[in-house]
């Protein structure tokens, strides 16, 4: 099986997901998508052929945390099992009632993730 990965979204970890929203959509003036997630944790902005989306969670108000690359696969347990045969390292598939998606860490410890989420 062929495995192509298409950049999908930058996840930024945020302290104030309010303000953040507020400087993405009426400074930077990008368009906000609409999402099934709770706006008080989670907003997404496109942004040309990716989007950005913020993300406000304990993690990021206990530590900086890097951004975090988002590629999309419409089968991520497909991708998963071909990036791990490649050697990647990969966590388990997390399933959400909307998407589903592994996280890992590139040979330098950066972030990215697969995910189903359009």
């Amino acid at each position: 099986m062929n495995l192509y990965l298409e950049c999908s979204r930058i996840v930024l970890f945020v302290k104030d997901i309010r303000i953040m929203g507020a400087f993405y959509r009426d400074v930077l003036g990008l368009t906000p998508k609409v999402t099934p997630d709770d706006p008080k944790s989670w907003l997404e902005f496109q942004a040309g052929a990716i989007s950005i989306a913020l993300h406000e969670n304990g993690v990021a108000n206990k530590a900086k945390r890097p951004p975090k690359i988002t590629f999309y696969a419409a089968d991520v347990a497909a991708a998963r099992e071909i990036l791990l045969a490649r050697g990647a390292r990969l966590s388990k598939v997390i399933k959400t009632d909307w998407f589903a998606f592994c996280n890992g860490l590139d040979p330098e410890n950066n972030h990215f993730s697969i995910s189903s989420r359009p």
